[in-house]
């Protein structure tokens, strides 16, 4: 058996860890979340393994692990230092670069399979400010570029019955409010304006820090996503049901993966 208690730096359980251990040939044995006691104790032929365990906000644990026969290997209290946050980008303007990011969503077809799809054109600009937490950002999405890879549905959806490109030929995005809230995770709060609706949206987000491109180009990323209703936005399912036409559920989750470079 292997097992150890996983605590943070102030000697408290950290719940919200997961653990892997992994075989020599670096294949999964087991793996899951630790109890409400930071704790987990599991059953493996002896042997050696490889644990990792990880939590948000903090820096990796990583151990070689050998397992006596008829023994349990009892690590004892395992420590997870807070991470360190990746570096922010410079102050200035910084533009989406669409040829490495995406908008994507996911939505429930009425009592069947999940619909995915994604917005094929897009551009935005993002102004760090000196503060972070009072950066701003500008988003337009090409409602008419929707793409879910059946032709036949990306018409209906861009039709009266949903997004009504003819009428609203965009969606637009705009913050002023950055929340830090930890290590790489950030709340970005602000107006979506949807099918003629606008509404308050929050984007959780992961930011992944500044790197080079591959011509040494500096630029930054990060990951978002969003729940939103469709009924927020006043494009009602029911229509839709009465006239037979099994459509998309109510709640869709837009995921973003963006990469931003210094305006020119």
């Amino acid at each position: 058996m292997l097992g150890c208690r996983v605590l943070d730096p102030v000697n408290q359980p950290v719940p919200d860890a997961e653990f892997l251990v992994t075989d020599a040939a670096g294949r999964r044995v087991v793996g899951g979340e630790l109890d409400p006691f930071g704790s987990f104790l599991v059953t493996v032929p002896a042997g050696e393994y490889r644990l990792a365990v990880s939590a948000e906000g903090h820096a990796p644990y990583r151990a070689n692990v050998t397992v006596p026969a008829n023994e349990v290997a009892a690590l004892g209290d395992v420590t997870l230092n807070t991470a360190q946050p990746p570096a922010l980008p410079a102050p200035g303007d910084w533009e989406i670069e669409p040829t490495h990011s995406s908008i994507g969503f996911t939505a429930r077809h009425i009592g069947m399979a999940r619909v995915r799809g994604r917005f094929n054109t897009f551009a935005g600009i993002v102004r760090v400010a000196e503060n972070v937490e009072q950066s701003a950002m500008h988003v337009v999405i090409d409602a008419g570029s929707i793409d879910t890879n059946v032709r036949a549905r990306d018409g209906h959806l861009k039709s009266a019955d949903f997004l009504d490109v003819d009428r609203f030929p965009t969606v637009e995005f705009y913050s002023d409010r950055f929340t830090h809230r930890g290590g790489s995770r950030w709340g970005v709060t602000g107006a979506l304006s949807l099918h003629g609706v606008t509404r308050t949206v929050t984007l959780d987000t992961e930011y992944l820090g500044v790197g080079n491109g591959t011509e040494g180009e500096v630029r930054a990323a990060c990951r978002a996503t969003a729940e939103l209703r469709r009924d927020d936005f006043t494009m009602s399912w029911q229509s839709m049901l009465a006239r037979g036409i099994a459509m998309v559920g109510t709640s869709i989750t837009v995921d973003l993966d963006i990469q931003v470079v210094p305006k020119g």
